[in-house]
């Protein structure tokens, strides 16, 4: 009983004894994962803020002013051609064929469109055959004078030997006169049939379009089957012209300057030009002419400048910056040309005007010294080099070193999606 007592009283559960001590394996399981997890986040954030940067848009600077002549004024403006003609048919007709394309060359003479000259065949056709009738009336009057002048030649020997009266010597003068009268009329009406037949002519080769001069088609504007007309007929289902055609050796540059800085510019002086298109590319020029009127609404005056350079880049309508040079002064020191930028480029902060330039795909905020006003952009004469990538409107947030991305143009975009 003692025994059982006793074992019973071993295996009771002592309550007032401490508790064993707790394992720290879950700790350490639990501070393992939070590590991966802060070092996961961080590697997310280095590769997604790598990827995105700040989305702007960006332009390139354009150096002016640059070469061994000191650039006195700077303006922009256009290629024009000074002779240029949009092709169009004399008459109204249906264009049977066009033998043109954008952008072929043609020389003077050369055919570019037919006209369907059924109309206009018929015509030469009758004035042909009024020739041929005329013509065979002048014969017929011709031979009937001829035996009249005969019988007047007889009869005026009989007359004198007594052997014929007066009366019918008389009769046949007047039937001579009458025919050699009748002869005049008909050669005039052969005559008068002739230049019909002439303009006839002209009809059927006025259904034939040619180039006026020498020169590059630059528009197609008419189809085989559509009616064309030198006038504005039948709305807009009749045509005006055929083509156009641009004489690439008239080629020039138009510029509008502002009258407040147009005493700068002489006639014969020598220009710098610069396509946009082609922004390395220094053209020489000189000036032609100044326009001598003045546009009110712009308060411009348009110049006229030659380029001494032909070249097939240059076409009709781009655009163009152009510095008006003088000649260099020895003593001055060489300087450093400025650039054009966007005005949207600049930006004031903290009283300082700054540009940001795109280097690698991050901001470098530079400070810089700005000029004049041409149009929509801006001079820079420090802080910028031509060629450099700047930004356009920067965000406020925008700092010295942020990475950037730049936005795809929606025309770029939509251009690449349908090459597609």
């Amino acid at each position: 009983m003692t025994a059982s007592s006793d074992l019973l009283r071993e295996l009771r559960i002592d309550r007032s004894a401490p508790p064993p001590p707790a394992s720290r394996r879950g700790l350490w399981i639990a501070l393992a994962v939070v590590a991966v997890v802060l070092v996961l986040a961080l590697a997310a954030w280095a590769v997604l803020g790598r990827e995105r940067g700040v989305e702007v848009k960006t332009a390139t600077a354009t150096a002016i002013g640059s070469g061994g002549n000191a650039s006195v004024l700077d303006a922009t403006g256009y290629v024009v051609a000074r002779r240029m003609a949009t092709v169009s048919a004399k008459i109204t007709g249906k264009v049977r064929e066009v033998l043109i394309e954008e952008g072929q060359k043609v020389e003077e003479g050369q055919i570019m469109a037919t006209l369907d000259p059924i109309d206009a065949d018929a015509e030469r056709t009758l004035a042909s055959a009024q020739v041929g009738a005329s013509r065979s009336q002048v014969e017929s009057v011709r031979a009937r004078l001829s035996e009249a002048e005969a019988n007047a030649r007889r009869l005026s020997t009989l007359v004198n030997q007594q052997l014929v009266s007066k009366a019918q010597y008389d009769e046949a003068i007047a039937a001579r006169d009458s025919l050699r009268a009748e002869l005049t009329t008909s050669e005039r009406n052969a005559k008068v049939a002739g230049d019909r037949l002439h303009i006839a002519d002209l009809g059927v080769d006025n259904t034939i379009v040619r180039a006026p001069f020498s020169g590059v088609v630059t528009a197609k504007a008419a189809q085989p089957g559509e009616i064309v007309s030198p006038l504005s007929a039948g709305g807009g289902f009749t045509r005006t012209g055929i083509g156009t055609i641009v004489d690439m050796d008239s080629l020039e540059i138009e510029v509008e300057v502002g009258e407040a800085f147009i005493g700068r510019v002489q006639p014969k002086m020598p220009v710098e030009a610069t396509l946009n298109a082609y922004q390395d590319w220094k053209i020489p020029a000189e000036v032609i002419a100044i326009i001598p009127a003045a546009d009110r609404g712009k308060a411009t005056v348009k110049v006229r400048v030659a380029l001494k350079t032909k070249d097939p880049r240059i076409v009709p309508d781009m655009g163009v910056r152009v510095s008006f040079l003088e000649a260099a002064k020895p003593e001055a020191p060489k300087q450093k040309p400025g650039v054009l930028v966007p005005a949207a480029a600049i930006t004031s902060r903290d009283g300082k005007q700054l540009a940001f330039v795109v280097v690698d795909e991050k901001a470098q905020q530079h400070e810089v010294t700005v000029g004049r006003s041409l149009g929509d952009d801006r001079e820079v004469t420090q802080g910028l080099s031509g060629g450099e990538t700047v930004v356009l409107d920067p965000p406020a947030g925008l700092a010295d070193g942020d990475r950037v991305k730049v936005a795809v143009a929606a025309a770029e975009s939509d251009s690449g999606s349908a090459d597609q």
